[in-house]
This record gives C-alpha cells, structure tokens and sequence, in this order.
C-alpha cells in the first residue's frame, strides 16, 4: 500500500507549484483586441483577513464572515478548461487570467444591491471548493467555470479556510465543519433575496462534504432544504459513503434538490483520500453502474455521471468536471435549468455514462458495460472488510430513532 501511496503523494506536492502567489491586486483591464471577457461574483469566506491586498485572506479561521465583489478578466484565446495563470506579476490581461476590480461589501443590503443589478434572470450558482485552495484558487476556478460553461446566473463563491497545503488536510477538514453555519447563513441569505429565484450549489471534492453538511443543518431546522435550492451537484465528492447517505436523509423530506454527482473511479487524490481515512470508500470514487449504488441511487432518485474514461490534463484526474469543455456545458446548460440527460440528444464524447432513476443512460458512445470497474486501492487483506462497509447502503436509509 505504501508504494502505492508514495507516487501520488509525490504528484500531489508537484501539483501545487507552477504559479505565482498574490494575484489578487487589480490591474487596469486590457485595451488590445480581441477584448477579454469578465466575469463578476460574489465571495462570501470564512477565512481570516490577511491584511495584504495581494492575497486578501489567507488559510485561517474568522469567526466573522467577508463579503467582497470581484471581476476577474479572461484572455480571449485560450484552451476551454484550463487556468492561465499568470507567470510573473502584475499578469497580463490579454493573455493571462488577471483580478480588475475588488471592493469589499460590509452589508446584506450592498450585497442584494449589486445581485440585483447583475441578476441573469435570477438565477445563482454557488460553488464550495475543495481541499488545498487558496483564496486566489477558488476565484480563478469559478471565473473559468463560469466563464467556459455559459451559464446564465450570479456566481457566488464560498471559500472556506484551507490552508493549501496537502499535509494540512485533517486541518482543511476541520475548517469544513467550521464553515457549516456560515455556509448556511449565505445559503438562507440568498434565498431571502427576492431579486433571487433560484440556487443551484456546486461543490468540489472536499467542499462536497461542507455543501452536504449545511444542507443537512438546514433539514434538521426546517424539516427540508430551502424551496429556491433547487440542484445540488457534487463533483468528486471527498464524502465517506455510509455518511453521505446520512446525511442525504436527514436533509429532510419536500422540496428536496435535484441532485447530480460526478464520480471517476481513477481519482487518485481521493484514492489516498480513503487511505488517510481508514480505507473507507469515498463517494465520488463509485461505480453508480455496479450495486449497491445503482439501487439506492435510484430509490433516492440521484443522478451520477461517471467521469472515469474522461480524459484530463490533471494528473490527480480529481478536476475532470470543470477541465472538460463537454462537462462544463452540461453543467451550465442543462443539470442548472434542470433539465434531464435522459434524452438521445446528449452527447458528450466517448465513454461518458450516466445512472438516472436506476437506469444506465448512454450519454456517450460507449455502452454502460464498458464502464471500468471500481479502482481497487486497499491491499488485498483488505478487500473483504472495504466490500462489507459498501454493503451498508442497501440498508434501510429512513432516519433511524432510539428505542426504549
């Protein structure tokens, strides 16, 4: 197990290095042609404050929640799903992703102010990132996400405090729980908007497991997530399967999200991710093909699009859903407005399939029995004990009450 885990730890720490730090200073938006796009959010953070405009916050705990608007400026020509990050400062806004304005908004009543005179019909999307994010990190993944998916809603990131190091992921996991009510503060603060009409919450990784945990917070108090939630989706989600199904109950009952999550089986972050926890499956690591998953997702009425044949420039292949141009289309043109992959006019490049409702949607070229199987990632001594925590979920999921 060790010399399977040692490689990846190694491409782990590779992959945090290649861009400068402290991109978060504006810069005056470029005037060559073709002009740049923009995209404008909403950061609502966690962090604590780092008193330098160059980073804004940093990986620390506020017990006070930030709100800052922020316009991010796109080059014009690049590749769909990639992050030109700058390589020196100041960046150049014609050929690298670059910050043009940041002012801080001290009020709900400035915050609903600037959503009402950037609402998209009102729409918003909210997306949580994941494990090893820096301020900076997340800002610049919502603007590509935004950007390559075209899709019509006011962004808002909620960065949690992670402290971008790999070796502080117990810490990082810590910050999620810490994040829980805030997150659901921001959630219910949206959804008192009347310019607002619907969210959609869009998690990554780890941040998969604080989007679930505020949900749940918010089941318990109301009996059910808020009406204008209307989707949820989890990409590789960074959640142990017995708790996601949990959690998922204790949302409540009407009106409950649409919910979609994609999962890739050759996910090696969350592939040590299981090893750090105890070997324990995470969710975005399934294949929904194979039972238990196809029967619960179905009962729970649970879309899962598996990722696993999907191609990606990430060699963790934990970051498929926002590189993939294909990907970040579904997103913004369909799984936001609703609407359903069942349909023969979905294609999304070879070996792309979908479990909806129980059954195996073809939304690729490659039938569902081409799917690879699950990655096995514990020892052989192992296998029997991570099988047997599998089988759990097709246990009773209704929420569970003492007896006497």
């Amino acid at each position: 197990m060790v010399k399977r885990v040692a490689p990846i730890l190694l491409l782990l720490l590779l992959t945090g290095c290649g861009h400068p730090d402290g991109v978060m200073v504006p810069v005056a938006a470029s005037t060559v042609a073709p002009v740049p796009s923009k995209v404008e959010m909403l950061v609502a953070t966690t962090r604590q404050p780092s008193g330098d405009p160059a980073t804004l916050f940093n990986g620390e705990r506020s017990p006070k929640p930030y709100l800052t608007q922020i316009t991010v400026s796109i080059p014009a020509k690049r590749e769909a799903g990639t992050v030109e990050w700058p390589k020196r400062l100041p960046p150049n806004p014609a050929t690298e992703f670059a910050v043009t304005h940041v002012s801080q908004i001290d009020t709900i009543a400035q915050g609903r102010a600037w959503f009402s005179q950037h609402t998209k019909g009102g729409h918003a999307l909210v997306f949580i990132h994941g494990f090893n994010n820096t301020y900076e990190d997340s800002v610049f993944r919502l603007a590509q996400i935004v950007h390559d998916s075209k899709m019509n809603a006011v962004p808002v990131l909620f960065t949690w405090p992670s402290r971008a190091e790999i070796t502080a992921y117990q810490y990082d996991k810590e910050s999620t729980n810490y994040s829980r009510t805030g997150l659901e503060q921001a959630l219910r603060t949206l959804a008192a908007d009347p310019n607002v009409k619907d969210i959609t919450v869009m998690a990554h990784s780890m941040g998969s497991w604080l989007a679930m945990e505020s949900l749940r917070q918010m089941g318990i108090r109301d009996g059910h997530v808020n009406s204008k939630i209307h989707n949820v989706i989890l990409a590789s989600p960074d959640i142990d399967i017995q708790v996601f199904a949990k959690q998922y109950v204790e949302m409540g009952g009407a009106p409950r999200p649409k919910l979609t999550i994609f999962v890739s089986q050759d996910d090696k972050a969350l592939a040590i991710s299981s090893f750090i926890t105890g070997r324990v499956s995470r969710l975005g690591a399934i294949n929904p093909a194979e039972e238990p998953y196809r029967s619960k997702l179905e009962e729970a009425g649970i879309t899962a699009i598996d990722l696993t044949k999907v191609k990606s420039g990430d060699g963790l292949n934990h970051g498929k859903f926002a590189e993939s141009p294909e990907i970040v289309q579904l997103i913004g043109q369909r799984l936001m407005t609703g609407q359903t992959l069942t349909d023969s006019n979905v294609s999304l490049g070879e070996g792309i399939t979908a479990v909806v409702g129980g059954t195996v949607s073809n939304i690729g070229t490659v039938a569902a029995t081409a799917v690879a199987a699950p990655a096995i990632i514990v020892d052989q001594p192992h296998r029997a004990k991570k099988k047997a925590a599998d089988q759990t979920l097709s246990g009773d999921l209704e929420p569970q009450t003492l007896t006497q």
